[in-house]
Formats: structure tokens, sequence, C-alpha cells
């Protein structure tokens, strides 16, 4: 092996260094990222929940004052019926 080859070889390793330090940075980048959107994620789903959980309980609120509301049309139904029926 002559001084050619051996520089070219030792200009090889030393790019081959600098692609395999460009790799783990971008590795790096890449995993603080996948952390970041883990993260965001979970915040988003949380919030979902928790929106979720508001909105069952408003619809159950609501569903009940729809059957109080209900119980007294039928109730004053009656009322009127039985004041009609003692008119007659």
């Amino acid at each position: 092996m002559n001084g050619a080859d051996i520089q070219y070889l030792q200009k090889r390793i030393e790019e081959l260094e600098e692609k395999v330090e460009q790799l783990r940075l971008s590795r790096r980048v890449l995993m603080n990222l996948i952390e970041k959107i883990e993260k965001d994620k979970s915040g988003f789903l949380s919030q979902l929940e928790k929106e979720n959980r508001k909105l069952h309980k408003d619809n159950y609120r609501y569903a009940q004052s729809i059957l109080k509301q209900n119980r007294r049309i039928v109730e004053l139904q009656n009322k009127l019926d039985n004041l009609l029926t003692d008119q007659s």
C-alpha cells in the first residue's frame, strides 16, 4: 500500500466519522421531536378527555331538566283534564 492509498483511506475514515456524528445528531434531534410530539399528544388527549367528561355532565343535566319539564307538562295536562272533566 503506498502513501496515496493510506492518505485516501484516512480521508475516507474522516468522512465516515463525520457522517456517523451527523447521524448521531440527527438521531438526537428526531428523538427530541418524538418526545415533544408524544408530550403534546398526551396533553391533547387529556384535554379531550376533560372536555368529554364536561359534555357528559352537561348532557346529563340537560336530560334531567327535560325530564323534569316533561313531568311538569304531564302534571299540568292531568290538572287541565280534571278541570275539564269536573266542568262537564
